[in-house]
């Protein structure tokens, strides 16, 4: 069982225009909304029991962070990033997150430990299960960010995942072997177990980037439905 210290970029929130965001963007997060795809205010209105209202304050919140298009007249759009701005964000990720990792090396417990190795069993437990491969791998990287005790780098790493995690899961539609990212997991480990800051930032930015090789293809396979 995981310890009590949050593990989730997602927090919880009581408003409807807070629980219509987060419908929507856990849906782009998940592929379920695939980039092009258009957005029809009153289907997610009654898909989470809400008015429109609060669906439209969400979407305008979303075309802020980037992550939809609002067209006039046209409605909104689920937005597609061309391979520069895929580009942009691993590369924003792997400073981010190699600043967390840095910080986390100063900060990590046993119970840290233990949970990002339970994270790690999750991933090589879930085989082909690209869902729950990629949700584990998620996790472990949140899990990993928490430990910094840096709530500001959390959520500007939080926006970049929630771009990159919809490529991951197409790559992983492909079934490629995983073997090398397990790998990088376990030395990371291993260096935040050593607590050596420097060495762990090398891995995670190291990690990142060479993710951004798997996922740029993705990127290519990614069509507009709308």
């Amino acid at each position: 069982m995981l310890t009590d210290r949050r593990t989730s970029f997602d927090t919880v929130h009581a408003t409807a225009q807070e629980e219509a965001y987060q419908h929507i963007k856990r849906g782009i997060r998940t592929g379920e909304l695939r980039p092009g795809m258009r957005l029809a205010p009153d289907d997610i209105a009654a898909e989470i029991g809400t008015s429109r209202m609060p669906v439209r304050e969400a979407l305008n919140r979303l075309a802020t962070e980037g992550l939809i298009v609002n067209r006039p007249n046209r409605g909104s759009v689920v937005r597609v990033l061309t391979e520069k701005e895929v580009r942009e964000v691993f590369a924003m990720r792997s400073v981010l997150e190699g600043l967390a990792a840095t910080l986390a090396a100063e900060n990590v417990t046993t119970n840290d430990i233990h949970d990002l190795e339970q994270l790690l069993q999750r991933m090589h437990r879930s085989g082909l299960n690209a869902s729950e491969w990629i949700t584990a791998h998620r996790q472990f990287h949140e899990r990993l960010c928490t430990i910094a005790d840096a709530p500001q780098l959390m959520r500007q790493i939080a926006s970049l995942h929630s771009v990159s995690e919809p490529l991951m899961r197409v790559w992983l539609e492909g079934k490629p072997s995983t073997d090398y990212v397990h790998d990088r997991h376990e030395e990371l480990i291993g260096a935040l177990k050593a607590r050596d800051g420097a060495k762990v930032e090398a891995l995670m930015r190291a990690h990142i980037l060479r993710c951004l090789l798997y996922t740029s293809d993705a990127a290519d396979d990614m069509q507009c439905v709308d």
